[in-house]
């Protein structure tokens, strides 16, 4: 004789037999779920402690109404006894489900523990019982699915970092091996592209650093009293030798003057040539780009339009998110997603108007100062 393989005795068995397997699986899965516990901290230990309470609120009761239905009438004895029945029903369900909700939370815990964000089995709907329960479930769940999306966003960040500076690393090496194997002399014509790569490399890991930090809400702003009609001057000024290089006519657009805001003017001098820059590269020979402003009582418009293309429908809800470029860019694709952060640090909000053939529009919505 052996011993049985489901440990119950002795017997005769064979680990090829499916029951045999079956039995064993689910034990290991009992033991993964509770690390090797057993009792009330199982996946059953709520379901227990909450079973015994019942049983024991439940038996008080009953000797509570078994002395009172000793000096009713029979009528008043069984709406009494009616009643009792439909409150330990109300209590026995309300304590059932709370446990296997707590039940439930322990599970994914400890699968949150593990490193596992996946949603967890039954949804929501375990999420019931009493109301306090049911809240602090919805909150774990809610927890679990941004720790979720942080870890997405995470490894989709490091694939696209190291995409980005394949290129650049790529280029360097090549021409640096060339140099050193005398296929290349050392002149400036050969080790511009280095330093050109260099530059490329310098600026993608400064605007990482500027993403990181307005997405963590510590970029340092330094505000200050800001006539945005001067700042839309300045960056006009600025583009006007690349407009008319590109035959682009470049020309402001204001709706009388501008109110005084309260802003980092070399942040938003930054999200403005961003614009700027991304419509002159967008706008063919003969187009128009316009840099224009609004105000209203309580907001401040700064608008950027060009006469292009448009944008890609399937493109345009991405437009913002990082390394998100339209066919033909050349640029790293954190353009606009730095414009977001920077715009979203001073407590505004950006958006974009386009179609495919037609222009595009963003527009930057700030608070206005107050008191201005």
């Amino acid at each position: 004789m052996t011993r049985r393989a489901d440990g119950g005795g002795f017997g005769p068995w064979d680990r090829r037999d499916p029951h045999v397997q079956e039995r064993w699986q689910r034990r290991a899965r009992h033991w993964q779920r509770t690390g090797g516990k057993r009792g009330w901290s199982g996946p059953k230990g709520f379901g227990c402690l909450f079973g015994l309470i019942f049983l024991l609120v439940a038996g008080s009761l009953v000797a509570v109404v078994a002395t009172l239905l000793s000096f009713l009438g029979p009528l008043l004895a069984l709406v009494l006894g009616a009643a009792f029945v439909i409150v330990l029903f109300v209590m026995g369900r309300t304590l059932f489900l709370t446990a296997r909700a707590l039940d439930r939370l322990v599970e994914v815990t400890r699968q949150v523990e593990s490193g596992d964000y996946s949603p967890p089995r039954g949804g929501r709907q375990a999420a019931r019982g009493l109301p306090i329960v049911g809240q602090l479930t919805d909150g774990f769940d809610t927890m679990v699915a941004r720790l979720k999306a942080d870890e997405d966003q995470r490894r989709t960040l490091l694939a696209d970092v190291s995409h980005e500076l394949r290129t650049p690393l790529a280029v360097i090496t090549g021409n640096l091996e060339a140099i050193l194997d005398g296929v290349y002399p050392a002149d400036p014509a050969h080790l511009g592209p280095i330093l050109e790569e260099t530059r490329v490399m310098e600026r993608l890991i400064e605007d990482l650093r500027t993403i990181a930090l307005s997405e963590g809400g510590t970029l340092a702003l330094h505000p200050e009293p800001t006539d945005p009609d001067l700042l839309i001057g300045e960056v006009v000024r600025a583009f006007t030798p690349a407009a008319v290089a590109a035959g682009v006519t470049l020309v402001i657009e204001t709706e009388g003057d501008l109110p005084i805001l309260d802003l980092d003017p070399v942040r938003m001098r930054e999200v403005l040539s961003n614009l700027v820059a991304n419509a002159l590269r967008h706008t063919p020979g003969g187009g128009t780009v316009s840099v224009g402003g609004s105000a209203t009582p309580r907001l401040v418009w700064l608008t950027v339009r060009d006469t292009g293309p448009g944008i890609d429908p399937a493109l345009l809800p991405h437009i913002f998110d990082r390394f998100v470029k339209g066919s033909g860019s050349r640029g790293s694709g954190l353009g606009l997603a730095i414009a977001r952060g920077l715009v979203e640090a001073h407590g505004g909000t950006i958006s974009v108007a386009s179609a495919t053939g037609d222009r595009t529009t963003f527009r930057v919505e700030l608070p206005r100062t107050p008191n201005d």
